[in-house]
């Protein structure tokens, strides 16, 4: 079993301090198709989950939510759900860029999280992930701690199930590709209010 016979599915969860129309998370708002445009030119980016009535591509089921948001009120759940060729191309996009911009303000528009903002699982290629899938991921993940059905970039495991190391030489040259490929992108991220 390689990574070229199965995706990396990424599930992110979080719960905005206030409505998702609120001003409160209007960088968010603004900055969230920049950050999907940036994911698409991405290497190694496969496909991403849309969202049901909101135009762009298909939602992957029906969109639920982990048992936090039921915890917490007042803020509107956030999520996404994609796939990536491997930990590497995923890594390299998450930390540089367009969405390294995103992460450094997250804290203004989402509550504190006592979850895992994220969990990683394989998919056989050709496979689409549903959002459920993603949400029991995620709450295995609070639950159990990593393992092959679910883990993080601290403690990743490979498609053949086994605990791997990330290449870190490799997410460096991606993360040179992803800065270059999103040009105009990030320049006009960085001149939006957060």
């Amino acid at each position: 079993m390689t990574a070229g016979s199965h995706h990396l599915a990424v599930y992110n969860f979080g719960i905005h301090v206030d409505s998702s129309e609120s001003v409160a998370v209007r960088g968010f708002a603004l900055r969230e198709p920049l950050n999907f445009a940036a994911a698409e030119r991405a290497p190694g980016f496969i496909a991403r989950s849309g969202y049901q009535g909101v135009p762009g591509p298909r939602s992957w089921g029906q969109l639920v939510f982990p048992r936090f948001l039921s915890q917490h009120s007042g803020g509107a759940g956030v999520s996404q759900l994609s796939l990536w060729r491997d930990l590497e191309s995923l890594m390299a996009f998450t930390y540089t860029g367009v969405h390294a911009d995103a992460l450094k303000h997250a804290r203004h528009w989402n509550v504190v999280q006592e979850w895992p903002p994220m969990v990683l699982f394989w998919v056989p290629a050709g496979q689409r992930p549903e959002w459920k899938d993603g949400v029991e991921r995620l709450e295995m993940l609070v639950d159990h701690g990593s393992g092959p059905q679910c883990f993080t970039f601290k403690e990743p495991y490979g498609p053949h199930r086994m605990p791997t190391a990330v290449d870190r030489s490799l997410v460096k040259q991606l993360a040179a590709g992803n800065v270059a490929a999103q040009g105009g992108l990030l320049d006009a991220v960085l001149k939006l209010p957060v």
